[in-house]
């Protein structure tokens, strides 16, 4: 039985809040209500099955659980322990909360270190004292646009956590959103140069094909776009 998409839950939760429908471009399409992609190309039935050494954590910016683009939900597809929560400035989700302080875990946040303080920079999860000591890592990944990421880090719920940040030496191949620049990547790629770093080698290796199988279903119909 496949594990609990977390992603999924939350865009329920928020759809079953929600007072004005959210119209991402190609709303009209119809689409599988989990993976998003239109009907006839649906990849749900490639979803791996697998173990892993690693959790991760989504926070996501307002909306983003609901944009077919979104490859968040493809790491909580992949990775068995998974959480996603909505961001708020104000009043922060208190599971979110609760789960940065579970002792199992060793929390690390995922973002580009010149934007935090050397002293929290950390180059490897296995530089992380409480992972040495046994914890689960615990990768918080921002997920929305540049900026909207941006402002996230800047939340003091995450002030203290550890900064891991990975530096790509290729192109993203997303190609479904416009980057900043050429190297930056999308949450998915993000995530698997992060378990790279983890030695979480297989769980890496499935999530990268299971984005490879997502990018490709979803741009198969867009003539204006071509799989390479």
């Amino acid at each position: 039985m496949p594990h609990i998409n977390s992603v999924h839950i939350l865009r329920k939760q928020q759809l079953a809040l929600s007072t004005k429908e959210f119209r991402a471009r190609g709303y009209k399409v119809k689409r599988c209500d989990k993976c998003l992609i239109p009907e006839a190309k649906c990849i749900c039935a490639l979803r791996p099955s697998i173990a892993s050494s690693s959790a991760f954590c989504l926070v996501m910016y307002k909306n983003e659980y609901y944009k077919p683009t979104n490859t968040g939900k493809l790491i909580a597809d992949v990775l068995p322990d998974n959480y996603a929560f909505r961001w708020d400035r104000v009043a922060p989700d208190p599971a979110l909360l609760e789960l940065l302080n579970n002792p199992k875990y060793a929390p690390i946040l995922v973002f580009p270190q010149q934007y935090a303080a050397a002293k929290r920079c950390i180059d490897s999860p296995k530089d992380s004292i409480e992972i040495q000591r046994g914890k689960i890592p615990l990768f918080l990944m921002l997920d929305g646009t540049w900026r909207e990421a941006s402002k996230m880090f800047k939340s003091p719920c995450f002030a203290t956590l550890p900064v891991l940040g990975i530096q790509p030496d290729k192109a993203s191949s997303y190609q479904l959103r416009e980057a900043a620049h050429i190297h930056q990547l999308c949450t998915a790629e993000v995530a698997v140069e992060v378990l790279k770093m983890a030695d979480d080698d297989i769980a890496a290796a499935a999530l990268e094909e299971y984005f490879r199988e997502f990018r490709k279903a979803y741009i198969a119909g867009k003539a204006h776009l071509t799989f390479v």
